[in-house]
């Protein structure tokens, strides 16, 4: 997965705990457009392993 791709996930799942879901979903949106059928299954994957971080702090804060 580009570094890019992995930022703007992350970038989602902290806009998403902020309850800003426009941006959450304009941001990841922006990705999957951009993304070719192997990092598509990166990011299935990248989402699966972090789906606690959309709710959570994955610094372990909230």
């Amino acid at each position: 997965m580009r570094a890019y791709t992995r930022r703007a996930l992350e970038r989602s799942a902290e806009l998403t705990r902020q309850n800003k879901l426009v941006e959450a979903v304009a941001t990841a949106e922006a990705v999957f457009e951009t993304a070719d059928s192997d990092e598509h299954r990166e990011i299935a994957a990248w989402l699966v392993d972090h789906a606690d971080d959309y709710v959570r702090d994955p610094a372990g804060g909230e």
